[in-house]
């Protein structure tokens, strides 16, 4: 069963950029594009597991700081020619607030 957790309120994500949420099961990274567009991985790249939170954003991918892999934010897969996913988390802002579904 799936519960909602408030994370903190949109503007407190940067406009490219983003915020770890630190949990037992690995880290998870929230981040928020330039159209206020939010989406929440793991943040662990599937090539050699880089931080993908340090990443640079830009439209609704990440590139990861490590060896420049491209991860789609809406579904956590590496953009070809690389192939692998990382884990994907359901959000959604209400009232402002982001909500993180685990």
């Amino acid at each position: 069963m799936r519960t909602w957790h408030t994370l903190c309120r949109l503007e407190d994500i940067p406009v490219l950029g983003s915020r770890v949420v630190k949990r037992a099961g690995g880290d998870i990274a929230v981040f928020r594009n330039d159209q206020d567009e939010i989406f929440a991985l793991h943040d662990k790249c599937p090539h050699k597991g880089g931080p993908l939170s340090q990443g640079i954003v830009f439209g609704q991918t990440v590139t990861c700081p490590l060896h420049s892999w491209q991860i789609n934010l809406a579904s956590g897969e590496a953009l070809a020619p690389d192939h692998g996913c990382t884990t994907r988390f359901e959000l959604k802002v209400e009232n402002g607030e982001v909500l993180l579904a685990l």
